[in-house]
Order: C-alpha cells, then sequence, then structure tokens
C-alpha cells in the first residue's frame, strides 16, 4: 500500500508513523498549547527529537466547549510557524508537517504556504477540502464524525458503528476521488471520541482490522481520549498508560499513524511492538 502527500511517497506494511500533536492555542484540553510561534516550533523539534514522524498543528481547539475562531485568526496562527518550518525540515529526516484544520477558507490559504497533510475533522461533508488538496497534490485525513465541527454530538447512536464507518469512507473516498483527488493521497481516521459513545470508541479498537479493505492506512488519534478518562476514571495528563493500550491495539489489527501527544512513549511503543509484529 502507498500513501502520498505532495513529494512524499510512504509505502506500507512498515513500522506506523507516529504523529506529535502540536497546539498554536491556548485552550487545549491537554493545557499544552501556546500562541507563542517559537514556543511552537520548540514543542516541534522536541518531538523530531524524539522520533516524530509528522507534525499536526492546529490553531483551533476541537473543544465543543470553545467558542471558534475565526478563519482569518486561524491563518494568523498558522502562517508564522510555517515559515520556519523548512529550517527545521531541513535538519531531521524529511518530516511531514500536517495542518490541523477543516475551513476551506484556511486550507486555500495554508496549502500555498506548505504543509504535506491536510487533517480534516470535518467528516469531508462536501469535495471542497478534496478539490484543494487535489490541487496541490497534498495528503488528505478524512476523519468520521457527524455534524458540525465544535458543536457537541455526544447524543449520536448507532446501530452498528462498523457498519456506520464502513458506508461513511466508502462515500467519502468516493467523493474525494471524482474532484480529481487520488485514492493514493487519502487516509482515514475512523475518529474516536467524535459523535461517538464509549462502547463505540471501544468497539472501533477492537474492530478496526474491518476498515482494512479500503486498502488505506488508518490514522488512530489515540492520545489521551475520553474514552481512555471513562474506562480508567483519570484525568487527562494521566492518560498516556492508556494511549500506550490503545497504540498496542492499534498496531495488533493493522493501524498506521497514531496521534499523540507523549512521543517519546509512543515511539518507543510502536517500535517494540512492531518488532514484535513482524519477527519471523
Amino acid at each position: 500500500m502507498i500513501w502520498k502527500a505532495r513529494q512524499h511517497t510512504i509505502e506500507f506494511p512498515r513500522r506506523p508513523l507516529v504523529m506529535g500533536i502540536v497546539n498554536i492555542n491556548d485552550d487545549s484540553f491537554c493545557g499544552d498549547g501556546t500562541l507563542d510561534p517559537t514556543a511552537a516550533l520548540a514543542q516541534a523539534e522536541q518531538q523530531l527529537n524524539e522520533g516524530a514522524d509528522i507534525i499536526d498543528i492546529g490553531a483551533e481547539s476541537a473543544r465543543t466547549n470553545r467558542e471558534a475562531i475565526s478563519a482569518n485568526e486561524e491563518v494568523d496562527r498558522l502562517r508564522p510557524f510555517m515559515a520556519k518550518w523548512p529550517e527545521l525540515k531541513a535538519r531531521f529526516n524529511a518530516p511531514l508537517l500536517s495542518i490541523n484544520t477543516w475551513r476551506s477558507d484556511v486550507i486555500a490559504e495554508v496549502l500555498p504556504l506548505g504543509g504535506d497533510l491536510i487533517n480534516d475533522i470535518s467528516g469531508l461533508p462536501d469535495a471542497f477540502n478534496a478539490k484543494l488538496c487535489a490541487e496541490h497534490n497534498a495528503g488528505l485525513l478524512i476523519m468520521h464524525s457527524v455534524g458540525q465541527p465544535k458543536v457537541p454530538h455526544t447524543h449520536v447512536q448507532y446501530p452498528s458503528i462498523m457498519d456506520t464507518l464502513d458506508r461513511f469512507f466508502e462515500q467519502r473516498l468516493v467523493m474525494a476521488e471524482s474532484v480529481g483527488l487520488p485514492r493514493e493521497n487519502i487516509i482515514l481516521d475512523p475518529g474516536i471520541d467524535f459523535a461517538k459513545q464509549r462502547d463505540d470508541n471501544l468497539t472501533i479498537y477492537r474492530e478496526l482490522e474491518k476498515l482494512q479493505r479500503f486498502g488505506r492506512p488508518i490514522l488512530l488519534p489515540v492520545s489521551r481520549k475520553t474514552v481512555i478518562g471513562d474506562v480508567l476514571g483519570v484525568p487527562a495528563l494521566e492518560r498516556d498508560p492508556g494511549t500506550v493500550a490503545c497504540i498496542a491495539a492499534g498496531v495488533s489489527r493493522g493501524a498506521q499513524i497514531f496521534r499523540v501527544h507523549n512521543v517519546k512513549a509512543a515511539v518507543q511503543a510502536v517500535k517494540m511492538l512492531w518488532a514484535i509484529e513482524s519477527v519471523r
């Protein structure tokens, strides 16, 4: 399986990739965000030193109990980081830069500045973001969710979450390809904690292999998720052991990318798990 994003071509199977989270905002649920671009770049540098393959920058928290920011403010927060990114990229082994945004007008502004992947939490309700990625040969992450981002959807119920994901990704892949985005540029994200109940999330971890039929890399946003807190009864900053457990479940069921806050722990976990999975 091949995944392409701009000039990058990554072939699977291989050791899973680790995506480090850098929040260029002041309301991250883990309290690790910053509006200082120099501090954000320092976070990214630390994560790259710890072995991150991808840095995912986001200017707006996905938390539904925080007000949305304007598109202009989002771009203004991202621009200084992106201007300095080539210096960081040149010092490390060609890491990828992911832009965590869902607004088409923001994507239209930031893709010409760089960035290899658009991490779209909107659920791709239309083809605009896919078309923009196609125009720049960028990668696109399609995440399952329902309804408008920044609005709580905790009431949503599914007869079968895996059947829902199957239909959703089938439709979204067809839509993206219809506007010229090659399937090779797309990765899939089942959207842990987004418009899902506790048991929906646990079912996704258990039955993740069912999504392999699409032949696309699967990203699991495992880090410090609410479902971990629900199971373990611990606050966000104490969820790294639970996060590693979710990484283990994901590796054994075919996930290729893990989005995390604690890059050092995740890199060590995936290296060890991959060694176990790939020994002959």
